[in-house]
Formats: C-alpha cells, sequence, structure tokens
C-alpha cells in the first residue's frame, strides 16, 4: 500500500521480512549453513550500459554468459530505471533514496558559468544507505568509482559518508581513466607505477575486483552482515580493455571507424571491438563475485543487484547505435527518454528469489534504500521517495505496492523532464530556455520506443502529468527550474 504522496507504508511488507528470517533460523537449526542474521547486500553498478548490452535481453555483436546465468538463477526487472541519466545525479539517487526533483545532488556540476562540482554533504546531510545499515551492525564497503561526487580530492569522503572500507576513484571525472596514476585507500593515495592515465601496466578494474574478492573473504569470516558497493567503470570511455579481452572482437567487425585522440578521450582504433570487450570485461567480473559467494557458502544469504547508472552513450568513438546497445528505446545518455533511464536490472539470491522471473513493476534507484532497509528489518525514513521492492524480489507481487509515479529532471541541453504514470511517459525539453515548451506524451505499453506522441489526443492526462511534475519538483539552493508551461 501507499500513501497518498506515493510512500510505502511499512506495515504491509514486514511479514515478509519476518518470513525470511524464520526461514534461516529453520534452516540453522536443520544445520544449513545459513545464519538467522540480515541478509549481506551487494549492489553492482555498472558505468553506461544499455538496455540491450546483454545477450539475453537482445545483444547479437556480443555475449553475456554470466549475467545471463545470473537472470536464469534470480529475477529480471524489466522495468527498472537509473536516478537519472548521467553518472552523479543517478549515483545520489540510488544512495539516499530520493529522485532528483529532491535530491542535493541533481547534475555533475552546478548550472552556468563557471563549472562548479557538487558533491555529498557532510552527515547530517545526504545521508546514505551505507550509514544507515552502518548503524544497524552492518559492515559497508564501497569499491571502484565512489557515487559521492564528480570531482572531488576529498580523502575521507567516503569514510565520512558511512562507508568502513573504500577503495577506488573520488571523482567521476578521474574515472574516465582505465590506466590511473593513483587511487585511493581508507583516506591513503596510492601510487599505481607504470600507469598514465590513458594508458599503462595496470587496469584498474583488474584492481577493484581483486580487492573485492579479498573483501568477501574477510567477511565470510565476521559475524556481522555486509553491504557492498562495487561500482565498476565500464563501459564508459576511455575505451579501453585488458587484450584478453578485446581480442576476443579485434578485426570482427566490418564497419569499424577509428576514433583520434580527442581533448578528453583516448585514440582507439577499434571503438565497436573495444565497446564488446569492455562488456565483457564486466560480465566476467560479476561472474566471479558470484563465483566466490558461492564458494565462501555466502550466497543463500546474500542479495546481489546488477544495474547500471544510465544508458549507453555517444562518445570517445563509440556511439549507443553502433550495436543496438539500447535498442528498442529512443535515445541514449543525456536523454529522458526510456534509452537514456531504463537499464537492465538483475537480483540474484538462490533459495530466495524464484529463478528465472522476470518482473514489469516500474521501480527505480530511488526504491534501492527503502529495499535494503526492509531486508535489515528497518522502516524507510518517511523522508525517502523510494518504495521497498521486496515483495517482488520475493515473487509476491500482488503485495507489492507501487508509486503514484516516477519523477526525473535534468540540467544539461536546455534543461529536461520526464513522468511515468503507469503506461504513460511525460517528457519536456529546453524547459530552461522555453518554459512554455509542450509536454510530449507516450503509451509505453504500445509505443516503447516513444515514436508517437499522444499529446494532442489526451490534454486531460497531460495536464496531469504536468501537475505532477509541479509536485515533484522542489526548489534547490543549486538547480531550478521555471513552473511548467510558464
Amino acid at each position: 500500500m501507499v500513501n497518498a504522496n506515493g510512500k510505502r507504508k511499512w506495515s504491509r511488507c514486514a511479514p515478509l521480512v519476518a518470513a525470511i528470517l524464520v526461514t534461516m533460523l529453520t534452516n540453522a537449526a536443520q544445520g544449513e549453513p545459513q545464519t538467522a542474521r540480515a541478509p549481506n547486500l551487494i549492489f553492482i553498478l555498472v558505468d553506461d550500459m544499455g538496455y540491450n548490452d546483454l545477450s539475453f535481453t537482445g545483444q547479437q555483436n556480443f555475449r553475456t554468459p554470466r549475467l545471463d546465468r545470473m537472470a536464469e538463477e534470480g529475477l529480471f526487472l524489466a522495468h527498472h530505471y537509473a536516478g537519472s541519466t548521467v553518472c552523479a545525479p543517478s549515483r545520489a539517487a540510488l544512495l539516499t533514496g530520493n529522485h532528483t526533483g529532491r535530491v542535493y545532488q541533481r547534475g555533475n556540476s552546478i548550472p552556468g558559468p563557471p563549472r562548479r562540482d557538487i558533491q555529498f554533504r557532510r552527515d547530517p546531510h545526504d545521508i546514505t544507505i551505507a550509514t544507515r545499515l552502518k548503524e544497524v551492525g552492518y559492515h559497508t564497503a564501497m569499491i571502484g568509482k565512489s557515487g559521492l561526487a564528480c570531482n572531488s580530492d576529498d580523502a575521507e569522503l567516503p569514510s565520512d559518508k558511512g562507508f568502513d572500507h573504500f577503495f577506488g576513484f573520488l571523482a567521476h571525472r578521474a574515472a574516465h581513466r582505465h590506466y590511473p596514476t593513483h587511487l585511493y585507500r581508507n583516506g591513503e593515495r596510492i601510487t599505481i607505477e607504470g600507469n598514465h592515465g590513458k594508458e599503462g601496466e595496470v587496469y584498474a578494474g583488474d584492481l577493484f575486483l581483486e580487492d573485492v574478492l579479498t573483501y568477501l573473504g574477510q567477511r565470510a569470516e565476521a559475524e556481522e552482515p555486509f553491504f557492498l558497493h562495487f561500482a565498476l567503470q565500464q563501459p564508459h570511455a576511455d575505451l579501453a580493455a585488458p587484450d584478453e579481452f578485446r581480442d576476443r572482437y579485434v578485426d570482427r567487425f566490418d564497419d569499424e571507424v577509428p576514433h583520434p585522440e580527442g581533448r578528453h578521450y583516448r585514440a582507439e582504433s577499434q571503438p565497436k571491438a573495444t565497446y564488446a570487450a569492455m562488456i565483457a570485461y564486466l560480465d566476467h567480473s560479476v561472474g566471479a563475485v558470484l563465483d566466490q559467494l558461492t564458494e565462501l557458502g555466502l550466497a543463500e544469504n546474500t542479495l546481489v543487484l546488477f544495474s547500471s547508472d544510465n544508458g549507453s552513450y555517444s562518445e570517445g568513438g563509440y556511439h549507443h547505435s553502433m550495436m543496438g546497445s539500447n535498442d528498442p528505446f529512443r535515445g541514449g545518455k543525456r536523454d529522458l527518454y526510456e534509452g537514456g533511464i531504463r537499464v537492465p536490472t538483475i537480483a540474484w539470491w538462490p533459495g530466495t528469489i524464484p529463478a528465472g522471473s522476470v518482473s514489469d513493476h516500474p521501480s527505480a534507484f530511488w526504491d534501492f534504500p527503502p529495499t535494503a532497509l526492509e531486508l535489515a528489518g528497518l522502516p524507510a525514513p518517511e523522508s525517502m521517495d523510494g518504495i521497498s521492492y521486496v515483495p517482488t524480489l520475493l515473487g509476491n507481487p500482488e503485495q507489492q505496492a507501487t508509486h503514484a509515479y516516477l519523477y526525473w529532471e535534468f540540467y544539461e541541453q536546455g534543461g529536461k523532464q520526464a513522468i511515468r504514470q503507469g503506461d504513460w511517459k511525460g517528457v519536456r525539453l529546453n524547459v530552461i530556455r522555453d518554459p512554455g515548451q509542450p509536454l510530449e506524451l507516450y503509451n509505453l505499453a504500445d509505443d516503447p520506443g516513444e515514436q508517437t506522441n499522444l499529446a494532442g489526443q489526451h490534454p486531460e492526462i497531460v495536464a496531469r502529468l504536468e501537475a505532477l511534475m509541479e509536485e515533484a519538483h522542489q526548489p534547490s539552493e543549486h538547480f531550478s527550474l521555471p513552473p511548467v508551461g510558464q
């Protein structure tokens, strides 16, 4: 059930979590390896992967065997959305439980010259799910690309925002480099010998995967549950992958267009082959994590979620249309059409999530914190926009609360807004430069590619969605939108 604001009511789903704990206690009494403690939580987030960049969703140019198997053994959330269409606000929604109409970090930078970066504020502001879980006994870690700042050198920020362990990039722009000269580990700057940013001897992804596997080994011996946020860089440009993976695709595509070194991204002679290799690399990394959980006896008490922070992109020599990365949807990164925000999302929890299941429940990044809190035995704060999808995970869709609507706002390219209510999707473009721009209206059930604007045929639906957009947007000290229709 939801209240008038679309918020989850705690009492509806609490018995489901209680049932999980009862099952764990029963199995423990029978000598099974499960324990009665709250489940471990792992959120694996990749960077700029399209909805159609998995072979089981339709990709024909490369294969993703481990992600395919993860879906076969778990649940595919077919209508799951990123927090935004670029990195920083998307990850802010994931970590706080608020959508971009209310979260503090609504863009990669504060609009207007000069460019000003924005990062999570110190507690008690911008409380992360790591902090909330830590307070109830979880050990917390973030490995890879930090979701806390677009450009920061604040080495203490991950610790201050609730992560007991951190290894990776502090800044999003630094994470464009797969051969970094340095990384950060728990407040200390670590030099990576032999690397020069665009080229080098040590691929950052290898370091992150090694650290993840080490962390899991340590947690297997610990008493308390853990939350691990594993944030891979792939397939974000720079286009770069280890030879072991790139060699699988070199010279496979006849229509390769070499990309010269640009102002920001490295040169790449075969962009399509390297993009495919980066997907293969992240597929391998996910498989290694799942294998480690199984070998350590942690799998049946661990929920693993996999997703992407937005749709595939057009930069660094690759365009999402080259291999249909966002098919069957329109647009890509920096769009609020489905191609920019609907992302491939899989949930895996052996023995708990029904294998091979698919859900059409509309959900989004800001639903993860309420879901994690419910599994930890806690209600979500009223301040969160998210709704727990625990019933969907457990195969009980009839008990799943639903959103009154899903909402996004974006401050680049003239400003954009989007809203989904049921099968209806509204999109407004250029809203900062021209506030009078009309709302485009699409029926996703009949037109998932958003090709036919039905606004003229349904003025009453347009008016309703515009009113909801006004409700969803809250004033911000850094980000502002003019009223709808003005």
